[in-house]
């Protein structure tokens, strides 16, 4: 099986090629995740990018560590430079012995790992998915993530917690069709709509 690090890294490379398609006059664009913009979810991207990084090092326990940064006149750039953080961290030599701290999830851990690495790929395809479809078009996800990533979305924790402000995921919607694309059926599972469209293309 491949390695989470590698699933992370590949999830980031294809994440970056949709957000270097974002020019700074569309960051106002509406979302699929929650109320954001995209400016807004980028800058979540990008400050949680930061935030593995210092976890995966040691750090992470200032929620100051996972601030949102802002991208500016220069999403591309800002959020290539945070990507190219946070997988340098992942690869480095013993990184799978140590916990993480994430301060934003349940009591901070610290969390195995490859079970942490796991948070972020997840995080990153989806976060990807909300980039592409603000932008009218579909991730180019390979069928090996895709694959990866719904066991992982299959155990997020459901329940009252998906309802609270300011939840990671919403409650998850009803599963269509089992044999759905396992990127869809991920999504669902994390309370998106895979049909979603930017509300001025309806």
């Amino acid at each position: 099986m491949t390695d989470i690090q590698d699933l992370d890294a590949r999830a980031l490379k294809t994440t970056r090629s949709l957000v270097d398609r974002v020019d700074a006059d569309m960051l106002h664009l509406p979302t699929p995740c929650g109320a954001w913009t995209l400016g807004q979810l980028l800058a979540h991207m990008t400050g949680q990018n930061h935030g593995f990084a210092a976890a995966a090092r040691g750090g992470g326990r200032d929620l100051a560590d996972w601030a949102d940064r802002p991208v500016g006149d220069d999403p591309g750039g800002v959020f290539a430079a945070s990507a190219e953080e946070v997988t340098a961290a992942f690869a480095e030599e013993g990184v799978l012995e140590r916990g993480f701290w994430l301060p934003e999830v349940r009591d901070g851990g610290p969390f195995p790992a490859p079970q942490a690495i796991g948070f972020h790929f997840l995080d990153y395809v989806v976060h990807g998915w909300d980039v592409a479809a603000a932008l009218g078009i579909r991730p180019d996800f390979d069928a090996e993530l895709t694959a990866a990533v719904l066991p992982i979305a299959a155990f997020v924790p459901t329940g009252p917690a998906r309802e609270r402000p300011g939840a990671a995921f919403a409650p998850a919607l009803p599963a269509r069709d089992s044999a759905a694309d396992p990127l869809d059926q991920a999504l669902r599972l994390l309370g998106r709509d895979p049909d979603w469209t930017p509300p001025h293309a309806r």
